[in-house]
């Protein structure tokens, strides 16, 4: 079972680099950092969640790094040189951390290393993707082909993203709405209602004295409810940080009506374009597979590429082991193993790719359709349910008062 790895090296002109890669055992790190030149000095596992980020930190986001590839991808194929490009590229970048970044990058260049290994030294914003896929563009004398090829897959992830947040924006500026007017009216609304009834007197109905138990309940132990929302929260967050327990609630998550869908859609097409573009840029598939497991974004769809490539290194084809899992459905294995069998893998993978990026839009669409009256209507059943209990007791006075 394959793990990820906090590390920390040293190249060969003695400068410490750190980053994070995951390999089955501490020796495979060793060894995968070698194909570096990068010696290890310290390894430990990784203990907080994975992230979903395909290359932002502090600034840098996947739009930054798709503007920069591009850009850079032009300059090259016009004939500027190495140096020259990124000097540029740094001058104009417009987040302070990527400037450092990209000029760090240059002076690696200006003093005699490859692209690839200047990239490789910033792990958390040009990760196992970029720098392979300039490593094979470097060898084989296609880098500006190979980064518009990185270019045009970061700028698809991104949208893919963008897309995602989204369709979740509405629901939860819905929902927050809704926590906020129920707060409010409990602190607020209900304790000046409370003080007319019991001037009144009488039997107030069932609905109402519910309402008023939770307002004095809310008022007097505000306290009690936040610290059980807290500790809810990072109970569930640190569930999620071990092995067992990410991978049941992310199983769970796929296995949800409406939002499943769109997870394991989602996670299809991050696959099939992360290992297409690998493949395509002429990364080794093994190799590929690694990288793409780790950018997968869900812990089952990464144990089933996992167990994928560990097949493979057995002589096994890809599109077997993916059958087996369970996870990804008949058309992709079937569209995989053809691209398998005719020697088009990368193509079919690109295809099935730009297929699940549709349909992640209709299934995006369709969530958003469904969810957005569902929160209307549970907006509508919580606070007007509120505001009916405390008018049930003004309702029977008015029919003691009109009976007399």
């Amino acid at each position: 079972m394959a793990t990820t790895f906090v590390w920390k090296g040293r190249t060969p002109s003695g400068e410490d680099v750190a980053g994070e890669m995951m390999a089955k055992s501490k020796g495979e790190l060793i060894m995968n950092l070698r194909r570096r030149r990068v010696t290890l000095m310290s390894a430990k596992q990784k203990t907080k969640g994975f992230s979903l980020s395909l290359g932002g930190l502090r600034g840098v986001s996947t739009k930054d790094l798709a503007v920069f590839t591009r850009q850079f991808s032009t300059m090259i194929n016009s004939g500027l040189p190495l140096v020259q490009c990124l000097d540029i590229l740094g001058k104009q970048a417009e987040h302070e951390n990527f400037q450092k970044i990209i000029t760090t990058t240059m002076r690696d260049v200006e003093s005699g290393s490859t692209l690839a290994d200047a990239l490789s030294k910033h792990p958390r914003v040009f990760g196992d993707l970029y720098v392979n896929m300039v490593e094979a563009g470097e060898t084989g004398g296609v880098l500006d082909v190979i980064l518009l090829r990185l270019a045009a897959y970061f700028e698809k992830m991104n949208t893919l993203k963008r897309k995602i947040k989204g369709a979740m924006t509405y629901p939860a500026v819905v929902f927050s709405v809704t926590i906020a007017a129920t707060v409010f009216m409990l602190l607020f609304i209900i304790p000046t209602f409370a003080k007319l009834f019991s001037d009144f007197g009488g039997e107030l109905p069932l609905p109402t004295k519910i309402v008023m138990m939770l307002s004095d309940f809310v008022r007097a132990r505000w306290w009690l409810l936040v610290a059980v929302v807290v500790v809810l929260v990072l109970s569930v967050r640190r569930y999620y940080r071990t092995k067992g327990g990410r991978a049941k609630i992310d199983k769970l998550l796929l296995c949800m009506p409406i939002v499943g869908p769109v997870l394991l859609k989602t996670a299809i097409a991050r696959f099939t374009r992360t290992l297409g573009t690998l493949v395509s840029s002429g990364v080794p598939i093994l190799e590929g597979l690694e990288i793409t497991a780790r950018a997968a974004g869900n812990s089952v769809v990464r144990e089933a590429v996992i167990k994928t490539r560990a097949s493979i290194s057995s002589g096994n084809t890809i599109a077997e082991p993916l059958r087996q899992s369970a996870v990804f459905p008949p058309m992709v294995v079937q569209m995989i193993s053809v691209g398998e069998e005719t020697g088009a893998l990368d193509e079919m993978l690109c295809k099935i790719a730009d297929f699940y990026d549709e349909e992640v839009d209709a299934a995006v669409d369709a969530m958003t359709s469904i969810i957005e009256p569902v929160m209307i209507v549970m907006m509508g059943g919580v606070v007007g349910g509120m505001v009916v209990a405390m008018y049930l007791p003004i309702f029977k006075l008015v029919t003691v008062i009109v009976g007399k």
